[in-house]
């Protein structure tokens, strides 16, 4: 890794999960952050209050002035979001600043550390920032890039303890979506799944497949790979890298669990791995999916040498991540879940493990559809594992950095759910039809910005709660 001669950091897209984790990493290291994105968050409202200038217009006034005068110590770090008229990336484009995309420099991150990478169409970030917290509450030194705000740390970047003697260990999400994780150095691989995504960028299906099994390759020869026995079948198991491999899976032959509970709060498992048996382990995160990403979770800590009573405290006191089976309500009668669930894999692995948790209880979701490219290309896929739900409102399609595309609508997966009351519904007349249906376990799922609607969820439900105790 060579930052030589950069005083200062400049992100273009700076709000970005991904971005920002660059950005508090930079500043970590004692660089001058600084950045531009078009809308302001709270994200942002965080990076600024940890000393980050952050400028919102896309104009040259606004790019702070040790940037501009200094082009030859500073490094620009954008995102293929960015549109090609940008003010500023055209200024830093035209005026000799070293740009490097945020894939080249989590690249050249790994290159000069022992990396653990995780990829996968889902799954990816619970199963990185679950390693990272057992690695780190085990003391080992380790820093983790991650693709979500973990709820134990309340960041996306996770820093250990620099004064240990150990080499540092990097946790890096590796995303598929434009072959950003082609660009890694990895030590040791875990690939969460391989379900099909991202075909606006792939094409089909095979080619996520090839880019997921060059991916896998990318692992040094003496390093490890675990994978997940439906990722390995995908890939082909003959096309693997010939490195030490862990296959796991909730029934799989190789690392697998046992005597699965659903409690209401939490899952109980045993880790089971030809004799090596971890009996009794609790989850607080729920999810027949959360037990699975354990596994892999386990299987690394134990190959790092972390005991089994360092094992077991990490895994209960994992809190999880912002927006994956995120419980905002437990009361009463009442449960409200958020996740970020955007994929047909993803939703029916999250009401599947609802349904095991509240098997009596009426099902309520409320889905935001991301993508129309996505929507098109998996909706009868969207509308069967919808139909896992007693009742469905959809709200219309978030389009993130598409136009639309002609006769693709939320419409066309409402006719395909097969469940007791299904409509669409506008943001604003969400609160009316929920007070109409009154649900038992909500569940609101999407990838778009829908998460804008959950603190008002929330409080209506926690009102409600309080009128039935009064």
């Amino acid at each position: 890794m060579s930052f030589e001669g950069i005083n200062s950091v400049h992100l273009l897209g700076i709000g970005g999960i991904g971005m920002s984790a660059l950005a508090r990493w930079f500043r970590h290291e004692g660089y001058a952050v600084s950045g531009y994105d078009r809308t302001p968050s709270s994200l942002t409202d965080e990076l600024i209050a940890e000393g980050m200038q952050i400028s919102f217009e896309d104009k040259l006034e606004t790019i702070p002035n040790v940037i501009k005068d200094s082009p030859e110590k500073t490094l620009i770090i954008w995102t293929p979001a960015m549109p090609k008229g940008s003010v500023q990336l055209n200024f830093f484009q035209e005026n000799g600043y070293q740009f490097k995309k945020r894939s080249e420099v989590l690249g050249m991150v790994t290159s000069s550390y022992y990396t653990i990478a995780v990829a996968g169409t889902h799954g990816k970030t619970t199963t990185s920032s679950m390693i990272a917290h057992m690695l780190k509450s085990a003391g080992k030194p380790v820093v983790a890039f991650l693709g979500g705000i973990t709820q134990n740390y309340q960041s996306n970047l996770i820093l250990g303890d620099k004064k240990s003697k150990e080499k540092t260990l990097v946790v890096v999400e590796a995303d598929e979506f434009d072959r950003s994780f082609l660009r890694l150095h990895p030590n040791e691989v875990v690939l969460t799944s391989a379900d099909p995504d991202h075909l606006d960028i792939y094409g089909d299906e095979q080619h996520i497949l090839d880019g997921f099994l060059e991916f896998v390759n990318l692992v040094d020869k003496k390093g490890r790979l675990y994978i997940q026995q439906n990722a390995a079948q995908r890939l082909g198991e003959g096309k693997l890298p010939k490195v030490a491999t862990r296959e796991y899976g909730l029934r799989s032959t190789g690392i697998g669990a046992e005597n699965i509970q659903a409690r209401p709060g939490s899952f109980v498992f045993d880790y089971l791995a030809g004799k090596n048996e971890i009996k009794g382990l609790e989850l607080f995160i729920p999810g027949f999916h959360n037990v699975e990403n354990a596994l892999a979770a386990i299987a690394i800590a134990l190959d790092h040498q972390i005991s089994v009573e360092q094992i077991r405290n990490g895994i209960s006191s994992f809190k999880g991540v912002k927006r994956r089976f995120e419980i905002h309500v437990n009361e009463g009668n009442s449960v409200f879940i958020d996740d970020y669930a955007h994929h047909p894999e993803e939703i029916r692995a999250c009401l599947s493990s609802v349904r095991a948790m509240f098997p009596t209880k009426k099902l309520t979701v409320i889905f935001q559809p991301h993508l129309f490219s996505r929507t098109r290309d998996f909706a009868a896929g969207f509308s069967e594992s919808l139909s896992l739900a007693d009742s469905v409102f959809l709200l219309d399609i978030y389009p993130a950095r598409e136009l639309p595309i002609e006769g693709v609508s939320s419409a066309m997966l409402l006719e395909g759910i097969n469940t007791g009351h299904k409509e669409l519904v506008a943001k604003e007349d969400l609160i009316n039809h929920l007070n109409q249906a009154s649900p038992e376990v909500l569940v609101t799922l999407g990838a778009g910005d829908i998460d804008r609607l959950v603190p008002g969820i929330a409080s209506w439900m926690k009102e409600g709660l309080n009128r039935s105790a009064s």
